[in-house]
Parts: structure tokens; sequence; C-alpha cells
């Protein structure tokens, strides 16, 4: 790695640019009751559900799988993917700093590889205009597969012809930090831009953020 040139930053989206949580829609329906609220997310809308999603399961069958499975929560299940804009919350300004001055920098390439589902990213590309920034952005939820499966990696370098030898991608999951790896990526553990900012200038990603 130390002898390659970085040309490509690959960022993840969710966690890293932009600020998402079902919190800000279910802590109002479980009036303030974090402990309900938890369990409810942990048990019936839970995370390894939600993620079926970002690999191309239909909302609306999920939504009914759910259902079938705890009828006494329909109500509160069907504002997971109904109300699903409220739980998009800010952008990450200090990383979108960064984000604009590699963009700005014509010695990178800047993509986005996503874990989302391909019904709700129109959304979040609505809300957030500088998505467009980005040559390119692959949406796990419409190939059918997601990070951290080698599938992933594999068809984005395909996709947009990227030496994987030159790229680097960031992601606030590890385990999604190590699967980039296991395709020839480097990868970078997301924790706040200041740290992100000193990881790409150690891979010698010129970034001034300090």
């Amino acid at each position: 790695m130390e002898n390659s040139k970085i040309t490509t930053v690959i960022f993840d989206l969710g966690g890293v640019l932009i600020d998402w949580s079902p919190e800000y829609v279910y802590l109002k329906e479980f009036r303030g009751d974090r402990e309900k609220m938890d369990w409810f997310l942990e048990h019936v809308c839970a995370w390894d559900w939600n993620v079926n999603q970002d690999a191309g399961y239909p909302l609306e069958k999920a939504t009914q799988d759910r259902i079938a499975m705890f009828p006494e929560y329909e109500e509160l299940i069907k504002m997971y993917y109904g109300r699903w804009e409220e739980m998009l919350g800010f952008t990450h300004l200090d990383t979108l700093k960064i984000l604009k001055e590699l963009v700005d920098n014509p010695d990178y390439r800047v993509l986005a590889l996503t874990n989302w589902s391909g019904e709700t990213f129109p959304v979040a590309l609505e809300k957030f205009p500088w998505l467009q920034w980005f040559e390119g952005i692959l949406v796990s939820g419409d190939e059918g597969t997601r990070k951290p499966f080698k599938e992933i990696y594999d068809l984005m370098l395909d996709r947009y012809h990227i030496n994987p030898a030159e790229a680097v991608f960031i992601d606030d999951s590890l385990n999604n930090v190590e699967g980039c790896k296991r395709s020839g990526i480097a990868g970078i553990h997301f924790k706040n831009a200041k740290t992100l900012a000193v990881q790409l200038r150690t891979l010698g990603v010129h970034v001034t953020l300090q």
C-alpha cells in the first residue's frame, strides 16, 4: 500500500455524511420511554430486519412480514417505512468539508458505496443536494447485495473501473471496512472528521481540515 498513490476515495453515507436514526420517530411514539423504544428496535423492527431491505427486499413485504410476527405492534411497524423520511437527520458538516475539498481536487475521483434501500434512497437524493457531487453512487438495494459481502466491493471496482490498489473506502462500520480489504481496497474506520483527515493524510491524500 505504501507504494500506491490513492486516486479514488469512496465514502459510505449513513453515519459518515448523513445522520439517520429511527429514534427520531419512535422516541416520540414511546413518549420518551427509551427502555421500551430500545426493546422495540431490538426485537420488533430490529437492525437485522432493516439491513435485509438494504439488499433489495421490498419494503411493503418486509412490513407485512413483521406485522405477521408481531400483530400487536402493527401501527408502530408501519411507521418504520411510512415515516422513514423523519428518521433522516442532518448532514455531518465537518465531513462534508472533507468531501467538498476532495471533489474540488482534480487529483481524486470521489464515489459513494452505501447500504440503502433502493426505495428510500430517492428521498435522500431530494433532501441532500450535495449527493450530486459524487461521480457515482452504488446503492446496495438496487444491486441485490450489500456490505460487507465481497461481491458489492468487486461490483464497485468493476462498474467504475477502479484500481483497488489506488482506492480507499471510508465507513463507520468496522465489518464493512474489513469487507473492502478482502477486495484489495484500503479501509478507514470512520470515527469523526478530524480523525478521518489525519488518516487520509497518512495515506497521502491531500486534505486540510485540522
